[in-house]
Parts: C-alpha cells; structure tokens; sequence
C-alpha cells in the first residue's frame, strides 16, 4: 500500500510541475541590441538628449557635454551612421554645421527598444 501512495504523490507532482517549452522562438533583437548599444555611451545619449530641442553646432554641445570638439565628432558620426542625427548648414554661413534628430528614425529606434523593454 505504501508504494502506491508514493505513485499518487509523484503523479500529482508531476502534473503541477511547469512543462517546458522547448518550442520557443527566439526573439529577433539586433536592431534593439545595435541601438541599445549605441546609446548607452554617455555623451552619445547626451547628445540626443540635447538635440530634442533642436540643431545645434558642435560647439553647443562640446560646452554643455564638457568634453572637446573633436571627440564630440566622433560620437556624432556614430549617431550619423546609424541615421539618428542628421546635418545641416546654417543659411547664410555655410562654415557653421547643425546637427539635429532625424525624428523618424528615433521612433523606429524607439519602437525596436520597446520590443525588448
């Protein structure tokens, strides 16, 4: 009689136990992962984060960044192969380039992140 309540017990235990779902796809992340790893550099989410209120030049941002221009560039080419800021000249002095969000690729970016977070 013994053996088959240890038969009843281990049956029970076996039916509440969690199956494994060894069917499980895997998620497509190397957009997010990319992105993810773009930003977490901190000047680089620096620098977007300046830039939600508009252009500005390289200047602005090495002075509110505290780091030198040179530097600033090199994060900002980053940003600008990954087509998350893009360029323009100032009107009426072509010397002065303004970096600002590209908006539809933030959302994108935005969205691919969520997919993950």
């Amino acid at each position: 009689m013994p053996t088959e309540l240890i038969s009843i017990e281990t049956s029970e235990a076996e039916a509440s136990a969690p199956c494994a779902r060894l069917d499980l796809p895997a998620p497509e992340v190397t957009e997010a992962a990319a992105i993810a790893a773009l930003v977490s550099d901190r000047t680089r989410a620096g620098i977007l984060a300046i830039l939600r209120s508009g252009p500005h030049c390289v200047c602005e941002m090495a002075a509110a960044l505290d780091i030198k221009q040179n530097n600033l560039s090199n994060h900002l080419a980053r940003l600008r192969e990954a087509g998350l800021v893009r360029t323009s000249r100032h009107k009426t002095d072509a010397r002065w380039v303004y970096y600002e969000r590209d908006e539809d690729a933030i959302t994108v970016a935005s969205e691919a992140l969520s997919q993950v977070l």
